[in-house]
Formats: C-alpha cells, structure tokens, sequence
C-alpha cells in the first residue's frame, strides 16, 4: 500500500505539515531551545481573530520549509510559567528562534511575505 504522502502527489495535493504543539516548560526546551534548525513560535488564543489568519500562514510555512526551519505553536491555555517565562501580554506573538537563542519578536497578525523576508534576512545568514 503507498503511503499518504505517495498517494497527495497523484492527486495533486501537498500533505500539510501541522505546527508543532508545546504547552510545557520541558517540551519549550526540548523542541525550542534544543532544536538544531531555527523556530518559529507562534504565540496564540483560540479567541483571537488576527491569530486565525495567522493560522494557514504558518502551515504553509512548516509544510514549505519542513526540514530547514521548525514551526511551534504555544496556546495561551499552556502552563501559565512558561507564558510568563517567555513574556507574552498579547497574541499573536511570534518569536523567533536559532541555535537556541531568540533572535526577534514581534506582536501582531504578519503576512507570508514579512515571514518570507524575516526569513531571509535572519535565519539563512
């Protein structure tokens, strides 16, 4: 039986690469911090409409860069210490992330293309 990923590219559809989930300290430091790619992590609330258009930019992004940038999604329903570790007052935040270190922060819904550009600019020097 082929596989489903095998089976998208018949039809011409693309699997969609989902964010990675982290709502603990230990997970933020396993999958963040420890990552050897550069992160994105998308500060978000299920309550918040900008974050909603966020939301499929940033699936793009794990499905069109999988394997060379990591993307992270952190709810504001996760353990209330690592939101305050991190310093969140509003969603959407977005961190950014390489070699463990955060390396930009921005609060407020962004486009494809300042992600396209941050990228470019910060994570392939």
């Amino acid at each position: 039986m082929k596989s489903l990923s095998a089976l998208s590219g018949l039809f011409g559809a693309t699997l969609k690469i989902q964010p990675t989930s982290v709502a603990t300290e230990a997970a933020f430091r396993e999958v963040v911090l420890g990552s050897p790619i550069p992160v994105i992590v998308n500060v978000w609330s299920s309550t918040c409409a900008p974050c909603k258009q966020q939301a499929p930019i940033l699936v793009d992004l794990a499905t069109t860069r999988q394997g060379k940038i990591r993307v992270v999604e952190i709810a504001t329903t996760a353990e209330p210490a690592l939101l305050a570790e991190l310093g969140i007052q509003a969603t959407p935040t977005t961190l950014i992330y390489d070699k463990g270190a955060e390396v930009g922060r921005v609060t407020g819904f962004r486009p494809k293309s300042w992600f396209d550009e941050m990228i470019k600019v910060e994570l392939t020097r």
